[in-house]
């Protein structure tokens, strides 16, 4: 039972979902403080608000800090973004240039007749015998 526990532990695909959780939470947090140390001021340089923490409204003695949830919306456009036009956009071209590429020198092609596959230099099909 240790063994497939270590079997377990030291899969490929777990071992490069466990970088990929840390390297998302270090970029998480790097795009985090971004946008808190340098993306907000520039905003309220614009707007006037210096920190978007800090702002919120009240209805009947009940606290809603918006600010914050601004502030984590700046981030998840970032990281969507940088996702988006560093990953997805270059593995969709090279998927799509991989599917629309024509396939080098066929070997096989198939018979008019049965429509199996059959060598491309055979004068006759294996499967029904008729000429090609």
């Amino acid at each position: 039972m240790l063994k497939d526990f270590r079997q377990f532990l030291l899969r490929g695909n777990l071992v490069e979902l466990a970088v990929a959780v840390v390297i998302g939470t270090a970029f998480s947090a790097l795009v985090a403080a971004l946008v808190a140390d340098l993306i907000t001021p520039l905003i309220a340089a614009v707007g006037g608000q210096p920190d978007f923490s800090r702002l919120s409204f009240t209805i009947n003695g009940s606290r809603f800090r918006y600010g914050d949830f601004l502030n984590a919306l700046v981030a998840f456009l970032i990281i969507a973004a940088v996702v988006f036009f560093l990953v997805m956009k270059p593995v969709n071209a090279l998927i799509e240039r991989e599917r629309n590429r024509e396939p080098e020198d066929p070997t096989t092609r198939k018979c008019p007749e049965c429509l199996s596959e059959i060598p491309v230099e055979a004068r006759r099909c294996a499967f029904c015998a008729s000429e090609v």
